[in-house]
């Protein structure tokens, strides 16, 4: 190691540079010297350190200073989109990517520190994002590190030891998070389907009775072919789901979304009748106006393809308007009351799973048990109602008559 004064345009002149032998190179078999200046001797023999210390470490100083987040981003999306995830997942993880590249893009991925990391994460949360997107920017910043670390463009993952910024939940908003948002009360449910029938468009009352009392995915439902409705038995199956990225004919029909999700069930007969006869209705309106893509779909447009989601959520959103309803419903949340339908009427707990291809376990058992809990203390209400004359009867007890009395 060696130590030497350089001149440099800085407030004492000069600089120190530092010259210590590094790793032998593997191609030409010689000696590598690395050197680094810095204003401190110190300063400048931890550069050094720590470039040997990458050398050590197989780190490819020339690639590692190349690359950007961007390029190692799109590196890692690659080898990301072979590993057989749905296409609907590799979407969110570009459109995550996409996100990233705003603070990070153009930036050496081997210069980003955790200080960075930790900075981006505070500053998500003060620009008011909601606590799920920077959990899930900071998720996919990891992987991305992961990979950059396996191909040695760096040493460490900076999103290590990353705080996710909290807020604190005022006692109102606590009291105000409650299961119930999760899902309809049977008022509302009733309310809602009203409102379907009377003002929905041509399949809306269909559609919505059927996810309301069968626990179907939105996805799910709008994967329906005519196939998969035995309307003489009264047997639906779920074996598909829809991917549909935006309103256009191109969608791909996948597997649910776990092996559980794949079943068959008996839907009510109501359900079943409004269903079939939805059915000869828009046969019957194919045949005198054949469609253009004609997938058997039982819920589709008019020109045959598939209902874009979006879509159907817009259908909801409108019918929505039409009544009192005021927590934030999704066609998702048709899953979550069916469940709560199930536990009121005291289904087990694991034949709801079941039914319901065992989707969100915690959210599911949530519900089941807030459901339960609240028919218990009903229960007990009902028995001081019905047996007020059993439990009026006087007795002898001191402590309970001061108690009245106070």
């Amino acid at each position: 190691m060696a130590f030497k004064k350089v001149s440099a345009k800085n407030k004492q002149g000069y600089k120190w540079e530092c010259v210590k032998d590094g790793p032998i190179d593997p191609a030409t078999g010689k000696r590598n010297q690395i050197r680094r200046r810095a204003d401190t001797k110190k300063a400048a023999e931890d550069a050094v350190d720590e470039v040997v210390r990458r050398l050590m470490n197989g780190i490819d100083e020339k690639e590692a200073k190349r690359m950007t987040f961007e390029e190692g981003a799109a590196s890692w999306m690659d080898v990301y989109r072979r590993s057989g995830k749905k296409p609907s997942t590799v979407d969110r993880m570009m459109a995550d990517i996409k996100f990233l590249c705003r603070f990070y893009g153009k930036a050496p991925i081997a210069r980003i520190s955790h200080k960075n990391h930790q900075d981006m994460l505070n500053e998500l949360d003060n620009q008011g994002y909601a606590l799920k997107t920077i959990i899930t920017a900071h998720t996919t910043a990891g992987m991305i590190f992961k990979h950059a670390i396996k191909n040695k463009w760096r040493l460490d993952n900076p999103t290590k030891d990353a705080v996710i910024p909290r807020k604190i939940m005022t006692v109102e908003e606590l009291e105000n998070r409650s299961i119930e948002e999760k899902y309809l009360k049977v008022e509302e449910l009733e309310e809602f389907l009203r409102a379907a029938i009377e003002f929905g468009e041509d399949g809306d009352p269909e559609a919505f009775y059927l996810l309301a009392f069968s626990g179907m995915r939105p996805g799910e439902l709008l994967a329906l072919k005519r196939p998969d409705f035995r309307f003489l038995e009264r047997l639906l199956r779920i074996s598909k789901t829809l991917y549909m990225p935006a309103a256009e004919k191109e969608y791909q029909l996948l597997p649910p979304k776990t092996a559980s999700s794949f079943r068959e069930f008996t839907i009510d007969l109501k359900v079943c009748l409004m269903l079939q006869s939805y059915i000869e209705r828009r046969q019957e309106f194919f045949k005198r106006n054949p469609p253009v893509h004609d997938g058997g779909f039982i819920f589709c447009s008019d020109n045959g393809y598939p209902i874009y989601l979006a879509r159907f959520t817009r259908r909801l959103n409108r019918l929505l308007k039409r009544t009192s309803i005021k927590k934030r419903v999704t066609p998702h949340i048709f899953r979550h009351t069916f469940i709560s339908l199930l536990a009121e009427a005291n289904v087990p707990l694991q034949t709801i799973m079941k039914r319901v291809g065992h989707d969100d376990a915690k959210t599911t058992l949530k519900i089941y048990t807030h459901v339960t809990s609240k028919m218990q203390i009903d229960a007990d209400q009902k028995i001081s109602e019905m047996y007020s004359d059993l439990l009026d009867i006087p007795f002898n007890n001191d402590f309970a008559e001061n108690v009245i009395k106070k």
